[in-house]
């Protein structure tokens, strides 16, 4: 299952609206004879591909998936019916599809006589890459990760607005991989008139990752024309209410969302309940003056302090990650 999750892990950000799904194909002596993500949308799903590595040694064998086999007809044919017809004999899956119209694929499997496990590694899996799917299916919203970099003592940037770099290579070019994955990374106009960002997923040489997010800019003001988010491959949203902003962006099937405004639009999002996941990449060094991490989230006194429940605490180079979400 493991293995299926990294498949999917190298898929994730090229598949919306569809989940990003990974498959490995045992033979009928549980060696390893194919592997597989699903592929952009109108390609084939993870099993497919798996069972076409795998070709004829997937006859008898096992298939281990991260996301229920669907059964339906969209795009593509059944999954199912792939598993069927190349002999599959058993089929461990860790998440049930929630999707009404595409579930449904395990109750057929075993009616054809296909032994069925679900439920491996279910909790491992559901915060991995299908993290942002499942949410997007439980909610209709994307999945929205707040990514901030700051010093011990909260600071986004220096007295004088200057924030390059706060942290060090690795911690950046983590975020890098991080934006490769998303569908789209949102700013605030704020930003873009101070630091002129490309929101780009850059490798270490410089150079673009083959997967782009969309651009999004939020807020009432213009961007430059000289700005690098100008142009027609960046979308503008004129508001600043998260909720439109969020309502904008499912209307364009994206599923997971990177926040990397300054901390107005930070505050914004906090405040409406709509940030699921924080990252925090946390600098050991000071600067004791200069905007915070965080703007007004709506809080007014200690009653009504927003607490977060952590995941993962782990170095990136000389900083520390700090991985979290809401408390329930």
């Amino acid at each position: 299952m493991r293995l299926a999750v990294a498949a999917s892990a190298r898929v994730h950000g090229t598949t919306s609206p569809n989940p990003p799904v990974g498959c490995v194909v045992l033979d009928r002596d549980g060696r390893v004879a194919g592997v597989g993500g699903t592929r952009p949308p109108g390609g084939p799903h993870a099993e497919r591909v798996a069972l076409a590595d795998a070709g004829e040694r997937a006859a008898g064998g096992t298939a281990v998936v991260t996301l229920e086999p669907c059964d339906h007809t969209g795009r593509t044919p059944p999954c199912v019916d792939g598993l069927l017809d190349a002999g599959i004999a058993r089929v461990f899956a860790a998440v049930a599809d929630p999707n009404p119209v595409a579930a449904g694929g395990i109750d057929r499997l075993r009616a054809a006589g296909v032994e069925v496990t679900l439920g491996t590694l279910a909790g491992e899996v559901a915060a991995g890459p299908l993290r942002g799917w499942l949410h997007r299916q439980r909610t209709g919203r994307p999945h929205v990760t707040w990514k901030v970099a700051t010093t011990l003592d909260g600071r986004v940037a220096a007295a004088d607005g200057s924030s390059r770099w706060i942290t060090g290579p690795q911690a950046r070019a983590e975020v890098h991989d991080l934006r490769r994955t998303m569908d789209a990374i949102v700013a605030g106009t704020g930003t873009v008139l101070a630091d002129d960002p490309a929101l780009t997923a850059r490798r270490p040489d410089g150079t673009l990752h083959d997967h782009q997010p969309l651009r999004v800019v939020a807020g009432r003001r213009d961007v430059p024309d000289d700005a690098r988010l100008a142009g027609p491959d960046v979308l503008h949203l004129r508001t600043r209410d998260p909720g439109e902003v969020l309502d904008a962006l499912a209307a364009r099937d994206v599923v997971d969302v990177l926040l990397e405004g300054g901390p107005t639009l930070a505050g914004a999002f906090v405040a409406a309940g709509a940030v699921d996941r924080v990252l925090v990449h946390l600098a050991p060094a000071f600067l004791g003056a200069g905007p915070p991490a965080l703007g007004d989230a709506g809080v007014g006194t200690i009653a009504d302090i927003i607490r977060l429940q952590v995941d993962e605490v782990r170095h990136a180079g000389v900083d520390l990650v700090l991985d979290a979400r809401p408390a329930q």
